[in-house]
């Protein structure tokens, strides 16, 4: 099919539009550029192009080793850096069949859902605001900072916090820290209805959401997507219930996993809004067992030059927005032979080619802002 790119004129009454939003647009999260074929008003055809982030993460893996890794894996879900920093060192600790000291395992998990509320504040506060709602953003940040001044006290950043190492964590937690985030943690609890009633109870919201960017169960199958996303449509699958890792095993009884059927955007707001919930309640019962425990070490010694035994194997874990794979190959040295990431944010951008023809214009920022991505998650 031949297509005309055109701006006004006598053609274009006949001749389909390819339109290009992006590479710089304010409601991705990064650099994504879409190429829209218009119908009038309504898309026809959409493609997503990524690359512009690309950064060779999985080629710098093989030239780093495995203390120096955990830098880069990092960083390509900024939202979610102590996951992603988990799945590598997962990862590393099974090559080496590595125990790790239950201090440890309860405050990564403690850690981890923390992790997923800040990932989830940005997404409810910057989603009503690419809709045209500014308050919930503040909302957001406000909650975030509350949160990040612990994470910041625990591990000295407040992005990439670099705090897991292959045998546990970089160190211990600071006298009182436990308390301090169970008092961040209420505070957050007690303005999550501010989001429930500005923004999920907002008729203009709704009618901008509801029945708008249906995504079927086939379609997520098909595309690979999860997380929140696919559970919106019917998907009951987390990992951290069906597969755990970490503690989650012994938090069956407090883990709840949220799932809607309509599949529409406003379903997917309101999963992520539940799951934020159900994470401040995995926070709450991670600090009561962490209470409970004898103090020892939260880390294993190492030697100096950590070599992973010959072999392979496949870690995954349930990350904020969705499931991370990461396979690694070991040669037998200091570095990994290769590190293949499978990111969340790759398969839920890829079904938009077919989530989004037969919408409006108009809708096109809804679902978008909806499928929760990063874009350096898609280019790594």
């Amino acid at each position: 099919m031949s297509e005309t790119t055109v701006s006004v004129g006598a053609g274009a009454a006949t001749t389909d539009m390819v339109l290009n939003i992006g590479p710089q647009h304010p409601s991705t999260h990064g650099v994504l550029r879409l190429r829209l074929r218009l119908d009038g008003e309504r898309i026809s055809a959409a493609e997503p192009v990524i690359g512009y982030m690309h950064r060779g993460a999985e080629k710098l893996f093989e030239a780093r080793d495995y203390r120096q890794i955990i830098m880069l894996a990092n960083r390509h879900d900024w939202l979610s850096a102590f996951s992603n920093e988990l799945g590598v060192v997962l990862a590393v600790e099974r090559m080496l069949g590595m125990e790790v000291p239950e201090r440890a395992t309860w405050t990564r998990t403690l850690l981890a859902e923390l992790n997923r509320v800040l990932n989830h504040l940005m997404f409810l506060g910057s989603y009503p605001l690419e809709l045209g709602g500014i308050t919930p953003i503040f909302h957001a940040f406000d909650e975030r900072e509350r949160l990040q001044a612990v994470m910041e006290e625990a591990s000295g950043g407040r992005m990439h916090y670099m705090f897991n190492r292959v045998g546990g964590l970089k160190e211990d937690l600071p006298a009182g820290w436990y308390e301090r985030v169970r008092g961040a943690v209420a505070a957050v609890r007690a303005r999550c209805d501010v989001f429930e009633r500005l923004v999920g109870g907002n008729e203009i919201f709704r009618a901008r959401t509801a029945g708008v960017g249906v995504l079927t169960a086939d379609q997520v199958h098909a595309y690979g997507v999860s997380g929140p996303i696919a559970r919106a449509s019917g998907v009951d699958f987390d990992l951290r219930r069906d597969e755990p890792y970490l503690a989650y095993g012994e938090l069956a009884d407090v883990l709840r996993v949220p799932v809607r059927t309509a599949g529409d955007c406003l379903a997917r707001f309101e999963v992520l809004l539940e799951q934020l919930e159900n994470a401040l309640d995995l926070a709450d019962a991670c600090l009561d067992r962490l209470a409970q425990l004898p103090p020892g070490p939260v880390n294993q010694r190492l030697p100096k030059v950590l070599k992973a035994p010959e072999g392979a194997t496949y870690a995954w874990t349930e990350n904020p927005l969705g499931i991370n794979g990461y396979y690694l190959v070991s040669r037998g040295d200091k570095t990994p032979w290769r590190l293949k990431l499978r990111s969340a944010s790759f398969n839920n951008v890829q079904v938009l080619s077919e989530l989004l023809p037969g919408t409006l214009v108009a809708d096109m920022v809804a679902i978008l802002g909806s499928m929760f991505f990063v874009v350096g998650d898609i280019d790594k």
